[in-house]
């Protein structure tokens, strides 16, 4: 994982070679898991659990949709759309970004990991509690690389932290935090369900709609 994280955001920034990185990591993750004797049940990947992931995954679609529009629909919280990141994308790379990039590399890797193998090695080990708490306080330090370009390519959080060293040092922080308690609501989702595709939809939903979303701001509303 750590060379994955080293490779997606500084040796191979390339975005088909991102999601090459990311497959490639999972399969390893996979390997682990089989050599761990971890069976498909308790990695969220049965075909019953399967079922029910696609039972949870429109209704938590539509929740993080629905909540995003409404965002979107309050002048005060708009700013936060305007990310360089998305804004600056062709249709057609933003579509890679939405329909490939995000679910059959971050999902795919992330949730494998987070939600799928490493939740699954230590609850069997140490109980749910547990799974949860150390997948969660490395899912938000997964983020501390990709974290450091925050204050230069999204204004609301150039306006609230600056853009010095130290509002870097801030940025990053708050990131980690943030992707900790979001990686426990991940787990949780993923314990309520007993699907690794629950958590894996959720998590694809608020990255691609907040890309499109980000996309479309400059274009429709934002600059108008």
């Amino acid at each position: 994982m750590a060379v994955a994280n080293l490779l997606n955001n500084w040796l191979a920034r390339n975005p088909v070679m991102y999601v090459i990185t990311c497959v490639t990591a999972t399969a390893a993750l996979l390997m682990i898991a089989r050599w761990d004797g971890l069976t498909p049940e308790e990695l969220g990947l049965d075909a019953a659990g399967m079922r029910r992931g696609l039972r949870w995954a429109p209704v938590l679609a539509g929740v993080v949709l629905l909540v995003l529009l409404l965002l979107v629909a309050v002048p005060s919280s708009r700013e936060a759309f305007r990310d360089s990141r998305a804004a600056d994308l062709s249709l057609g790379r933003l579509l890679w970004g939405v329909l490939v990039r995000v679910p059959f590399g971050t999902v795919l890797l992330e949730e494998t990991a987070f939600r799928g193998v490493l939740w699954a090695m230590i609850r069997r080990r140490h109980g749910t509690a547990w799974a949860t708490a150390v997948s969660s306080l490395l899912f938000g330090l997964w983020h501390l690389l990709p974290s450091r370009g925050l204050n230069r390519s999204n204004a609301a959080v150039a306006s609230v932290f600056g853009d010095g060293p130290a509002a870097v040092a801030s940025t990053v922080a708050v990131a980690i935090a943030a992707t900790a308690a979001a990686g426990v609501v991940l787990c949780e989702v993923r314990r309520r369900s007993g699907s690794l595709l629950a958590p894996a939809a959720l998590h694809w939903s608020v990255n691609a709609f907040s890309y499109a979303l980000a996309w479309a701001a400059p274009r429709w509303w934002l600059d108008s």
